[in-house]
């Protein structure tokens, strides 16, 4: 399977959110419950506000037998804020090859990501460290995440 990378683009914005959407209720559901799923995801995110970020960070988007499998975004500062794979297309690459393009596309030393429970296990094979766990609170419920950090060679 040919992966394609490329830049995001605005047009882009709805399929992503309908991704972001599908895949935390989906692939997220061995690691949290139905009410931090809710939480979490509750529906289509502010399309304009999402936009808004993936232009003011860098964002690529992962493209595979002519559709869009994947997305990730990082801002200038190392934060890398989303990195989602379609449900469909959970272990081919297409999460090492976004994750790849973004920590290359930043100069700093260091990546920081907050890793999902479901996440943590695809940071950690790629050398990013448990700085700690956390708890965040979204629309009231408690969901537990990772902070982790990359050091880039």
């Amino acid at each position: 399977m040919e992966i394609r990378i490329r830049r995001y683009r605005t047009e882009d914005c709805p399929l992503l959110a309908r991704l972001f959407y599908d895949t935390v209720h989906a692939v997220n559901a061995r690691d949290y419950t139905a009410v931090q799923l809710q939480a979490w995801a509750p529906g289509l995110p502010n399309l304009e506000a999402w936009n808004r970020s993936f232009l003011e960070h860098v964002a690529f988007v992962a493209e595979a037998e002519g559709v869009i499998a994947g997305f990730g975004d990082i801002d200038e500062t190392g934060y890398l804020d989303r990195l989602y794979v379609h449900k469909d297309y959970q272990g081919r690459g297409i999460g090492t090859a976004l994750c790849d393009a973004l920590e290359q596309s930043v100069r700093c030393e260091y990546i920081v990501t907050h890793a999902s429970r479901t996440a943590k296990a695809f940071f950690l094979s790629r050398g990013y460290r448990v700085k700690k766990e956390q708890q965040v609170e979204r629309r009231g419920i408690l969901l537990t995440n990772y902070v982790m950090e990359f050091q880039k060679i």
